[in-house]
């Protein structure tokens, strides 16, 4: 077994005479496309699949079982007699994580494993930004390639369901649309650098409460239009080369080795050809992960060869126990063929393609990719009388209070913990921008964790550190307070959701308290989730600025300042209150299910199909931001009134910024069917596009939707249906603010 930092790099570690003497066709075939690539020879090139083939005649069944399971925490074994190497994993879906150690959670000590960490990917989905989704794959590829990563742990697109989700900040949000467009480019970009993206958790991973056994009930309808499309685009439109399944079940199955999800969806009906990796102990039977599409088992309870030899990998349910299988012959060894050229495709395409490019660690043009990510993510939910931006060349006091002000948010949270080369911190971010301001600062709350800098401050009880806030924000011509969410355990954070919707360490009070001394107030909210705000009708503006990683302070500096005008769009609901969230208005058996199962009573309606259909309003629309700007959306018109099957919906408009700023405004077309035969929500959202337009301009823009994509699924032939009638089509900014209705007719 190779040691941590003795990975085999494949034949550039190899002595070419050394494997010719094995005399192994896999062996020569290899050593003979390593010279073909690097232009020395010319002999005809083989298919994937016919390398494949020469490689796998050449294995022992033993071989074959090793390479399906884990030999660290992070690896899986490879061949070393025939050159093959291991496949090196990282987590996470925003940056690659830290190196950890062999056989234990515990940091390995490198000097070399800083990196940029990128927003999270609520920050990203609230861009609205497709091209800007591919960069930011590609600046994360380019790290994991250069860290000699194999496949990288994310994206993650299960949908927000419920805004007491622990990790909701990994994911993309409430709506299948928005999270399939968005997770496309960023997993093409990840590829592009040689490195397999791996999207996860298949599937209906929506809590953190109970996630190992919980098993959830939810229709084939909400199954199909809510919680697969954005997998199914990974899949077919991004070509993903690998899958993480799921700790929960799936009406009684655990998701990492279903009979429905991965062998008739995923690797049937889907046609995906590459690996699905089991979740770090997700994995619980060896007869279901061999026969229901498991191909690589991660993480079983254990911590390696520190403990028992019970806990060792090769006592995995896809190690030993499984080769005992096949050889008494109660698994085909057909099944683990399969798995095997599953795993060679993904390492023909990652670590045994010599052509893949080398990668590029932590630089200057990855922070920028992260900065303008940050810019673009976040969302401006209030402003009155113009209290943002703020200008940086006048001279005031600005009070900072909150200890999210410096707190940092690239650790935490679970497997998504970054060890970022440098965090600039919202504080820092403001120091730097406003220096013609007076900035003062103050915890205010604390979370538990002593705070660098603040060490006289954070010795103090909770209403001491108020009475000094307070003190501080009678004194200052501006607050900015900077709370929400952290990474804490119950938080944002991986393993357990939220106790509630309300802001934790009495913020609540913390803040109307400040308002009694200046109403002067603005308010950055830091989180991956929704938040109750009570306070909201006394604050003069407020921001949502999510988990912005490295560039956080400068994100939020360049928006507070005006240097970039905001253009991010809420991509969930925010409800005003727990109970008009659809997965809760169904108690407790909806949401968390009763510690062995839960239902999904709200079937399709899920976030704002909820609101919308239910008039139920929220706090804050899905889809809703402000800019400095103003923007008009004028001249809304398709190109015809009657379309059939298989046409396309051209729909054009004049967008015009007649504001005084440059700025970017979200036009987003929602489709709705009148008069169904079946429950549907009042609208889904079915195209959108990011427009920028200068101060005083205006732009025709035209947007495509497919008759196809209206389709819904229809339970009673399993399968996709399309309803012939008259459809309306939403056109607005935000899905509660429609400018135009337009009615087509589909025959």
């Amino acid at each position: 077994m190779l040691m941590l930092g003795e990975r085999a790099e494949h034949l550039n570690n190899c002595k070419i005479g050394e494997i010719l003497t094995k005399r192994y066709t896999v062996a020569i075939f290899l050593v003979t496309t390593f010279i073909v690539n690097r232009g020395e020879a010319q002999m005809p090139k083989k298919s994937i699949d016919e390398k494949i083939d020469d490689i796998l005649i050449e294995l022992t069944l033993e071989e074959k079982v090793d390479m399906c399971h884990a030999q660290s925490k992070f690896s899986s074994p490879g061949v070393p007699r025939l050159g093959i190497p291991e496949i090196w994993m990282s987590d996470g879906p925003h940056g690659v994580r830290a190196e950890i150690k062999w056989d234990s959670w515990g940091h390995a000590g490198w000097t070399s494993d800083s990196i940029t960490a990128f927003p999270a990917l609520t920050a990203l989905a609230a861009t609205f930004n497709p091209e800007l989704s591919k960069a930011y794959g590609k600046a994360l590829g380019e790290e994991a390639r250069y860290r000699k990563k194999d496949i990288l742990l994310g994206p993650g697109v299960n949908i927000y369901r419920t805004p007491l989700n622990g990790r909701n900040f990994e994911y993309m949000g409430e709506d299948p649309f928005l999270a399939s467009t968005m997770v496309v480019p960023y997993i093409q970009g990840v590829q592009e650098n040689g490195v397999a993206a791996c999207l996860k958790h298949f599937a209906l991973n929506n809590q953190e409460t109970w996630r190992g056994h919980i098993s959830v009930e939810a229709s084939d309808r909400a199954l199909h239009e809510i919680y697969l499309p954005a997998f199914k685009a990974g899949v077919q439109e991004g070509n993903v080369w690998s899958v993480m399944g799921a700790y929960n079940q799936f009406r009684g199955q655990h998701t990492t080795h279903h009979a429905l999800l991965n062998n008739e969806i995923l690797k049937g009906k889907w046609g995906f050809d590459g690996v699905l990796v089991s979740d770090w102990g997700s994995t619980h039977d060896t007869r279901e992960a061999a026969r229901n599409g498991l191909d690589i088992e991660m993480g079983t309870h254990t911590d390696g060869l520190s403990s028992t030899v019970k806990n060792a990998y090769d006592y995995y349910y896809l190690a030993n126990p499984l080769l005992e299988q096949v050889k008494s012959g109660e698994i085909d060894e057909a099944l683990i063929d399969d798995k095997v050229r599953r795993i060679l495709r993904l390492m023909l395409r990652t670590n045994m393609n010599q052509n893949r490019p080398l990668g590029r660690m932590n630089n200057p043009q990855h922070l920028e990719v992260a900065r303008k990510v940050g810019g673009e993510g976040i969302v401006l939910l209030k402003n009155k009388g113009d209290f943002f931006p703020i200008d940086p060349r006048k001279e005031i006091t600005i009070a900072v209070i909150g200890d999210n002000a410096t707190r940092s948010m690239t650790v935490g949270g679970g497997s998504s913990e970054l060890k970022a080369r440098k965090e600039v911190s919202p504080l820092e971010g403001l120091q730097e921008r406003f220096k013609h301001a007076t900035i003062l600062h103050s915890l205010g709350y604390k979370s538990g964790a002593p705070v660098y800098g603040m060490e006289t401050e954070s010795n103090l009880d909770a209403d001491s550190l108020q009475d000094v806030a307070v003190e501080l924000a009678g004194k200052a011509d501006v607050v900015l307070f900077i709370g929400g969410l952290n990474k804490n355990h119950s938080q944002d954070c991986e393993g357990a959701d939220r106790m509630n919707m309300a802001l934790p360490y009495d913020q609540d009070e913390l803040l109307k308290k400040i308002l009694r001394v200046n109403r002067n107030v603005g308010v950055i909210l830091i989180s991956g989730n929704a938040v109750e705000t009570p306070w909201l009708s006394k604050v003069k503006g407020l921001m949502q600025a999510w988990y912005l990683g490295s560039e956080a302070g400068h994100a939020i500096a360049d928006v507070v300042s005006g240097d970039v005008n905001p253009s991010g769009k809420l991509p969930f609901s925010f409800p005003v209150k727990l109970e008009d969230n659809a997965a809760h208005h169904f108690g407790e058996q909806s949401y968390p299910g009763d510690g062995v199962s839960q239902t999904y009573k709200e079937d399709i309606l899920v976030g704002y199909r909820w609101h919308d259909t239910k008039n139920v309003k929220p706090r804050f629309a899905f889809g809703y931001g402000l800019s400095y700007t103003t923007f008009r959306l004028a001249k809304v018109k398709t190109d015809q009134k009657t379309y059939s099957a298989g046409e396309q919906i051209t729909l054009s408009c004049k967008l015009s910024n007649t504001g005084e700023r440059d700025g970017s405004e979200v036009i987003q077309v929602y489709v709705g069917k009148l008069n169904s035969k079946v429950e549907r929500a009042e609208k889904e959202l079915k195209a959108f596009q990011k427009v920028a337009i200068e101060a005083g301009k205006s732009d025709v823009v035209e947007l495509s939707i497919g008759i196809d994509d209206l389709v819904f699924y229809d339970e009673s032939i399993s399968d996709w249906k399309f309803e012939k009638g008259d459809y309306l089509i939403h056109v607005g900014t935000a899905s509660n603010k429609i400018v135009k209705k337009l009615k087509i007719n589909i025959q």
